[in-house]
């Protein structure tokens, strides 16, 4: 069985998106780059709080993370399009209109997406199963979506 394929624009090679298990595995090797970014985002915070430990209380540190995160993402999709495991899994994130790279503005839409869609229980990325396109909900959201880099033999 194929993928589904995105229609083709002229000029433009057609490009198929990927499924959600390589989708997972591509979130899975990028979960763990990014927990040790936030372990370094933790050690650069720690002596503005004299070197102890963050209590529940202190909103500030959790908002931090939050940011490193999405420095960490944005920065990714916007130069290239591709974090660490999008590339070792052969996908890249484009404009879901037009194949261009993401800007700022769409990697922001995106990663709050993105959250949205892990608080609803995983929901935005199982959508991937049902929809046509291949496309979770954060992809809708943001005007984005990923796509194979890979060559396939026919």
């Amino acid at each position: 069985m194929q993928a589904p394929q995105s229609p083709q624009r002229p000029g433009q090679p057609n490009q198929a998106a990927p499924g959600f298990w390589r989708r997972m595995a591509a979130v899975i090797y990028d979960s763990l780059l990014l927990l040790a970014v936030l372990f370094l985002a933790t050690t650069v915070a720690l002596p503005f709080n004299a070197g102890e430990a963050f209590s529940a209380d202190q909103v500030i540190y959790p908002l931090y993370l939050v940011a490193v995160s999405f420095v960490f993402y944005g920065w990714f999709w916007t130069h290239g399009g591709q974090t660490l495991g999008l590339r070792s899994w052969k996908m890249r994130l484009v404009d879901r209109h037009d194949n261009r790279a993401v800007g700022w503005r769409q990697a922001l839409l995106r990663y709050l997406a993105a959250v949205l869609s892990w608080l609803c229980l995983g929901m935005g990325f199982v959508w991937i199963l049902i929809d046509k396109k291949n496309l979770a909900w954060h992809d809708y959201l943001s005007g984005t979506r990923l796509i194979l880099t890979e060559k396939k033999d026919s």
